[in-house]
């Protein structure tokens, strides 16, 4: 790895938005280090990545466990870019919410994005960028109560690592986009997701079809995000 190559890490990696953002990264000139809580997701998006003239590092990490975060960020001298994308959601009513389905989507949304980014951070030089993936559901989405209240805490937790990092130059924003039919949505019922479709004027679900690219050689193009 070259040492004008930036590192950058990627939680949620094996599908979907952290993919995408796997791919994208790596067009950009960068080491990406895949990270899922399926090695095999992992594996398979490093070794898409790897077909590029990119390089990349597959890692098996549950987000929730201070000890795979800690085991997952430790081989890294430096990180440059942190996306945090890894999210679980589940479709269910209010009054069936319990205390436990809370807490684990609260665990992953939030609780794990906070433990990566304060891991990634200590290995953050000034000027390094940071993107959480919230969702517009912060704003308000029916049964789906406790992935809203985990997508609003990341809205908060965003805002005040912004704060907190200025002084550094890191970058800290939040991308909150409407939903896009990748796998997070499977298991969804038909008529929710007809519900969503209805939320966009083409009356459809936008897809994520992204497509590997190569690289640019030039280095003086490797330093946008």
């Amino acid at each position: 790895m070259s040492q004008l190559q930036r590192t950058s890490v990627v939680t949620g990696a094996g599908s979907g938005i952290g993919r995408a953002c796997c791919v994208r990264l790596a067009a950009a000139g960068s080491h990406v280090v895949a990270i899922d809580w399926s090695g095999e997701a992992a594996a398979a998006v490093a070794a898409e990545v790897g077909a590029t003239d990119a390089t990349s590092r597959a890692v098996e990490c549950d987000v929730t466990r201070p000890d795979d975060v800690a085991a997952a960020l430790a081989p890294l001298a430096q990180v440059d870019v942190l996306v945090n994308s890894a999210g679980v959601d589940e479709e269910k009513s209010l009054e069936d919410i319990t205390a436990e389905d809370m807490s684990r989507l609260y665990d992953v949304n939030a609780v794990g994005l906070f433990s990566v980014s304060q891991a990634a951070i200590a290995r953050m030089p000034d000027g390094g960028k940071i993107v959480n993936i919230g969702s517009r559901a912060y704003l308000g989405s029916p049964r789906h109560a406790h992935y809203v209240a985990s997508k609003a805490a990341v809205v908060g937790l965003t805002r005040t690592m912004a704060l907190e990092l200025r002084g550094r130059q890191i970058a800290v924003n939040a991308v909150a986009p409407g939903p896009v039919r990748t796998p997070f949505l499977d298991g969804r019922s038909e008529e929710n997701l007809g519900q969503l479709a209805a939320s966009y004027p083409c009356g459809r679900l936008p897809r994520r079809t992204t497509s590997p690219r190569r690289r640019r050689s030039s280095p003086t193009r490797r330093r946008g995000f």
